[in-house]
Parts: C-alpha cells; sequence; structure tokens
C-alpha cells in the first residue's frame, strides 16, 4: 500500500481556521469588555456630576445661613493648605446641618466647602472675604474613578425690611433723599 502525499494536510488547515476563530473571538470579547467599561465610566460620570450638584443645591441654605463662620472656613483651609488646592469641609457644614447621603447607605456621598472668589483689588487675600460672595464647591466621593467637582458663586443679602416706598438705599435702591444738596 502506497500512502498519499496529503494526508494531513485538511487537519492542519482546520487548525489553522480554528485558531484564526478563536484568535478572532479573543479581540471581540475584548473589545466588548473596553466597550462596557467606557460605558460605566460615562455612566458613574455623569452619577458623579449630578451627585456634586446635589451637594451645592443642598448646601445653599445652610451656607447662606452661616454669613458669620465664612471667614473661619476660609482662614481654615488656607491653613490647611496654603496653596488653596485643597479645600476642607468646615464642621459647620456637617450631617447634622443637612445630609450627605443621596442613596441612604450610611456613607457620605458628597463634601461641601466654600473658597473666596478672588474679589480683592491688589493683593489677593484669600483667607477672608470682603464682598458677600464665596463659592461653594462640592465634590463627590461616591465614585472615585470618576470623582467630578462643581462650583457655584453665592452672594450674601442681608435681610431687610425696607418701607416700599422709602428704600432709601436699602438693598441698592436710592429714593429722592439720596440726592439731597
Amino acid at each position: 500500500m502506497k500512502r498519499s502525499q496529503e494526508r494531513g494536510s485538511a487537519m492542519l488547515v482546520t487548525m489553522i481556521i480554528i485558531a484564526a476563530l478563536l484568535g478572532g473571538a479573543a479581540v471581540l470579547a475584548s473589545m466588548q469588555m473596553s466597550s462596557n467599561r467606557s460605558t460605566e465610566l460615562t455612566r458613574n460620570g455623569l452619577a458623579s456630576l449630578y451627585c456634586a450638584e446635589a451637594g451645592v443645591i443642598a448646601a445653599h441654605t445652610a451656607i447662606g445661613g452661616s454669613y458669620d463662620s465664612w471667614n473661619a472656613a476660609l482662614a481654615a483651609n488656607i491653613a490647611a493648605d496654603p496653596t488653596g488646592r485643597t479645600l476642607i469641609q468646615p464642621a459647620w457644614l456637617n450631617n447634622t446641618v443637612f445630609d450627605h447621603d443621596l442613596d441612604n447607605d450610611g456613607i457620605d456621598d458628597f463634601t461641601v466647602s466654600i473658597r473666596d472668589n478672588d474679589d480683592e483689588l491688589g493683593t489677593l487675600q484669600p483667607d477672608r472675604d470682603s464682598d458677600e460672595r464665596v463659592f461653594i464647591v462640592s465634590r463627590c466621593i461616591k465614585y472615585p474613578d470618576t470623582p467630578k467637582q462643581v462650583e457655584e458663586l453665592i452672594h450674601y443679602v442681608p435681610a431687610a425690611n425696607p418701607y416700599k416706598d422709602l428704600e432709601g438705599g436699602v438693598n441698592s435702591r436710592g429714593n429722592d433723599n439720596d440726592n439731597r444738596p
């Protein structure tokens, strides 16, 4: 009996095709996992942004009502980091003032602090406020892979109850008495 020279070549071709299919499947699986991770990062990034925005909204009333504590908080920030890059949450903005836990899991989702708005002429003094305006800075800490920070400038306006027709300069409005000689 003579053996054919072509015996086993079908098996070799089959092995090459199977190896190519397995390689293609591995590439597709890798691409899908990468796409899933990208989608997760995008979703967490948006959730982190919404979390930080919720912190700003929650802090509005507390910060506006604590105007007397602004300078102490600004000074504490500069004492902790003279560059002003690291902000600390003042004690008067803790969980007893408003809830920092958005999803009720018992863990704070954001931190809130304030930062001066560079309001001085000449030499900047970031440790005190001089124009009744500060930035509320909220940083979402729930998503460590995609941290987001939101800042909003607020203006403290003291409550005043002037008579309607006799405002006399209250709330930056004058009356006829302001034009006296």
